[in-house]
């Protein structure tokens, strides 16, 4: 798998700001919010269901990685995406860095993957509903 999710309860804006809060609470600051259903909207006339691409970046991790490895800026920042299916369910995923970094022949790399999986991991039990 590439990646790890959840469906919340929540509305889709009070889950953007729970998840960019549980994000916070982890390290990571998002550097990126692509709005796709707004972009399809004006680039090509299609209406989407809210869907949104965070990306999530830890700046300890992150140059720890790039130090490591300097090319592998090209598989960062790590995206969450919140989406709203059209029944209104609320979907968190959360790219798996385990699953993309493992693209990288590099030892060092494994040990930062699994950091930042734990981080992704406690930010989805601090969203996900009791």
């Amino acid at each position: 798998m590439y990646s790890f999710s959840t469906k919340v309860s929540t509305s889709f804006d009070d889950t953007i700001a729970r998840v960019t809060e549980a994000l916070k609470t982890e390290g990571f600051g998002v550097l990126s919010d692509i709005d796709v259903a707004k972009t399809l909207n004006t680039k090509l006339g299609v209406e989407q269901t809210p869907y949104r691409i965070l990306g999530a970046c830890n700046p300890q991790l992150a140059h720890q990685a790039i130090s490591a490895e300097p090319g592998i800026g090209s598989l960062l920042p790590c995206n969450v995406v919140v989406r709203q299916d059209s029944k209104g369910s609320v979907e968190v995923l959360f790219m798996d860095p385990m699953a993309v970094l493992t693209l990288v022949d590099n030892p060092k790399i494994p040990e930062l993957a699994t950091e930042v999986r734990q981080r992704l991991e406690r930010v989805l039990a601090a969203i996900s509903d009791a």
